[in-house]
């Protein structure tokens, strides 16, 4: 489970692939059960990270690549709090949005993400995709407020 359902062991950019195919999941999930429904798929990944991550990091080192429970998690916390209803040719551009902001906050981490990374006991693994989850759900809503 911590290869996010084998998204993790493609070759090429493997965290954004894990992101990647995390969103139809959170998308389905959103639609079916709102943002309780997303909140427990955060949850749920957050448990998989910290059950899956100590023997990925014994295996592989420290948070190997193909460790992508974690992005799973993250990326699901733009979301909290959005209302889809299944019109994509309308909800497109916020699944776009909400998947950009969180992989550019996950990979260049600034404000403090770096920091979280660092955390011990392979905390910092799941702690910096979650803060940039929150950053890019911050920036997300402000636009869809404006929009």
């Amino acid at each position: 489970m911590g290869t996010g359902f084998y998204s993790g062991l493609l070759p090429f950019a493997p965290g954004t692939a894990g992101s990647l195919a995390a969103m139809p999941f959170i998308y389905a999930t959103a639609l079916w059960l709102g943002t309780a429904g997303v909140v427990g798929f955060l949850f749920l990944w957050i448990l998989i990270s910290m059950l899956t991550a100590p023997s990925f990091e014994r295996f592989y080192g420290e948070d190997p690549s193909r460790f992508v429970a974690d992005e799973w998690a993250g990326q699901a916390v733009p979301f909290i709090g959005i209302s889809f209803v299944g019109n994509l040719a309308e909800e497109w551009w916020i699944l776009l949005l909400g998947f950009l902001l969180f992989r550019l906050f996950d990979i260049f981490k600034p404000l403090g993400i770096k920091r979280a990374e660092k955390l011990g006991a392979g905390t910092g693994i799941l702690a910096d995709d979650l803060l940039a989850g929150i950053y890019a759900l911050i920036i997300l809503k402000f636009v869809i407020l404006l929009a």
